[in-house]
């Protein structure tokens, strides 16, 4: 098919399509996010303990990090809007599913279909913005993209949270049918289709299988403390590998990693995701089993992390594509793991003001300061026809990251059998805390170490080098608006 023609994003069209990809990343990122709220009231309700509830979390992300290769490129050979339309009316469906759960297998059930949708829906949002948004705004989008997104994730639990007062945990998934309507309506109507040319017709269906057994079997190996089931999924990811590296349509192509720009990034997700997964999974279970919030007030103790990125994320991605994801990769995770740090204050009776605000206002600020240019600097280090598997592979590494620290942290803090001991439970979270900060630094000296890039020689076929190619201290590691 033609090249797609881009359009400015002050535009007509270009405000449709950030609206449309804004509203379908936000369906994730507000499942994801009120989801945990309820989980509380999900375990009262269907008798489940601190295990059900990790599977009710990562049922979703499981399947969501294993086909969201395969979703990536579907997109790029199918078409971007058409399999991103498709994953928003399949998330509209399994909602209602996990809406009409009578047990807990019937709801991670259900949420395990819900992530198949959601392989299809989340590589697409991205992947619009680059293909239809012409270069010279795809740093202010990616940042609008990114803030709003977040506005969704953040705002989310306090509309759940008075929601689960109000009626029950299952209105939750039922906020997402309205949604899916809308999106689906402005993305056929406004948003062009593109896919990339070059892509084969030939999937890789044997990798997206065999990464699904391994996180599947390493999963239910961390949460039930099987040794040799974690080793057997451990075995089975490294034979994704030597799979990737022979086959002739692999899902994740190596030559990606040839950038180091995208081989830093994707390492930095992985430990900064594994953090946010812990403190966004046990916060709230913190704030309702311990400190005895209801579900409304422990949605809305995450408040300021919203307006923290409304605010800065478009910011924060302009800086970066004219100076350089560096300096806000190192910084960014360096803030979030002092905000976290200071979490470790929450326990029985917290107050929100000396206890609570400190440590979400610290870790919204660094969180609002990474994520867009981490974002960018992804889709900057690719051409733009691969942005699809780009981003698939970004988010594949995020949501492993996330599913395997809510596997874990339980487990690893001793925290696993206390679902109904306060005490216990406060003590594992300060631990897990811990953990979580841990993490954020060690992702902020992946970036402070491996995003100092050489200088080199512009190339017409990447975006990172337009017009102009630069090194670690100068403007060049995202789309560079031209004067």
């Amino acid at each position: 098919m033609p090249a797609t023609r881009t359009v400015r994003l002050n535009s007509a069209s270009g405000r449709w399509i950030l609206l449309a990809t804004i509203l379908g990343s936000s369906m994730a990122s507000l499942d994801a996010t009120v989801v945990s709220v309820a989980l509380p009231r999900i375990g009262e309700s269907l008798h489940t303990d601190v295990a059900g509830l990790q599977w009710t979390v990562n049922g979703y992300t499981l399947t969501l990090a294993s086909f969201i290769l395969l979703g990536g490129s579907l997109g790029d050979r199918l078409g971007r809007r058409r399999v991103f339309v498709w994953g928003i009316v399949g998330f509209a469906l399994t909602s209602l599913l996990c809406a009409a759960a009578v047990n807990i297998e019937m709801l991670v059930g259900a949420r395990l279909l819900q992530g198949v949708a959601g392989a299809l829906l989340t590589p697409g949002s991205l992947a619009l913005i680059s293909a239809s948004i012409d270069e010279q705004d795809q740093g202010s989008a990616i940042g609008l993209w990114s803030g709003f997104s977040g506005v969704a994730g953040a705002f989310g639990p306090l509309l759940g949270g008075g929601l689960i007062d109000l009626v029950g945990w299952r209105a939750i998934f039922l906020l997402n049918v309205p949604l899916a309507v809308v999106v689906a309506l402005v993305a056929t109507r406004w948003v062009p289709e593109s896919r990339d040319p070059e892509a084969t017709a030939r999937l890789d269906v044997p990798g997206a299988v065999i990464v699904a057994v391994g996180l599947g079997a390493l999963t239910m190996g961390l949460i039930n403390a099987h040794l040799l089931l974690s080793l057997a999924g451990v075995v089975a990811l490294a034979a994704f590998v030597v799979v990737e590296l022979r086959s002739p349509n692999p899902l994740v192509p190596p030559a990606l990693f040839r950038s180091r720009v995208f081989t830093a990034a994707n390492l930095v997700t992985l430990v900064v995701y594994a953090a946010l997964g812990g403190v966004f999974f046990l916060l709230v279970l913190q704030l309702q089993l311990v400190s005895g919030y209801s579900p409304m007030a422990s949605g809305a103790a995450s408040l300021p992390v919203t307006l923290l990125m409304l605010v800065l994320s478009a910011p924060a991605g302009r800086w970066a594509q004219r100076h350089g994801p560096r300096l806000p990769m190192t910084l960014g995770p360096l803030l979030a793991a002092a905000g976290v740090f200071a979490l470790r204050r929450v326990g029985p009776d917290a107050n929100y003001l000396t206890d609570v605000l400190p440590g979400v206002f610290v870790f919204g600020l660094g969180l609002s300061v990474l994520v867009a240019p981490l974002t960018g600097a992804v889709l900057a280090a690719v051409r733009v026809g691969e942005a699809g598997i780009a981003s698939g592979v970004n988010n594949a590494v995020a949501r492993t990251a996330q599913l395997l620290a809510v596997a874990a942290l339980p487990g690893l803090a001793g925290m696993s059998g206390a679902f109904d001991d306060p005490v216990a439970f406060a003590a594992g979270f300060d631990t897990a805390m811990s953990w979580c900060a841990a993490l954020l630094v060690a992702g902020a000296v992946i970036a402070g170490i491996l995003l100092r890039v050489p200088r080199q020689a512009p190339d017409p076929d990447r975006v990172d080098c337009l017009p102009h190619c630069a090194g670690a201290d100068g403007p060049a590691l995202a789309p560079v608006e031209k004067r």
